[in-house]
């Protein structure tokens, strides 16, 4: 018995591994419930992006003019963030890639919007998946995805090695905000 306190003292043996039960049923409760929200979220992230891979225009403020509109791209069921972009004012199917420093367009693409580039155009070289491949700079007049629109967007057309064109860094990094969720990527003029 502690004579200053009036009360026994337990052995720290003893304390430390009442201790260290609470804390592990806590963290193993914490575990549990953590897990059982994400796989929630997840299939329900996956069921929503299998229905609708393609943006939705929202308004991002109640009162807001119709040209200020967030855009919201569901995740797929693959992962990624895929977008409808209007480009040149054709549509363009787009992986989202805060990896790329530009908006990135394959020659097929290119050849789609009307861009029209000669062997001599080609002259940067770029690294992707497939490894060095010839580019073309260009000056896009406009991407839009779900109403955030950019103007005037740097551009490179990927000569060969570019299995899908790409929103990059040159269309995001104008945007106020972007933000990604495990369930959609929220775009802001």
């Amino acid at each position: 018995m502690d004579r200053r306190s009036g009360f026994s003292r337990m052995s720290p043996m003893v304390r430390f591994d009442f201790q260290t039960a609470v804390v592990l049923v806590m963290a193993t409760a914490s575990s549990l419930t953590a897990a059982f929200w994400l796989n929630h979220a997840d299939q329900r992230g996956q069921a929503q992006a299998a229905a609708m891979v393609a943006p939705i225009a929202m308004p991002a403020e109640p009162h807001a003019s119709p040209r200020s509109t967030s855009a919201q791209v569901l995740r797929a069921a693959d992962g990624h963030y895929w977008a409808e972009a209007l480009i040149e004012g054709r549509a363009v199917r787009v992986l989202v890639d805060t990896g790329a420093s530009v908006v990135a367009l394959t020659r097929e693409d290119a050849v789609r919007l009307g861009l029209k580039l000669t062997p001599d155009d080609f002259s940067s070289t770029v690294q992707t998946a497939a490894g060095p491949a010839r580019a073309a700079a260009v000056t896009l007049k406009s991407v839009a995805v779900a109403g955030a629109e950019i103007p005037q967007v740097q551009a490179l057309v990927v000569e060969d090695g570019l299995a899908q064109s790409l929103l990059g860094m040159s269309y995001l990094g104008r945007l106020s905000a972007f933000e990604a969720t495990p369930v959609a990527l929220t775009l802001r003029p």
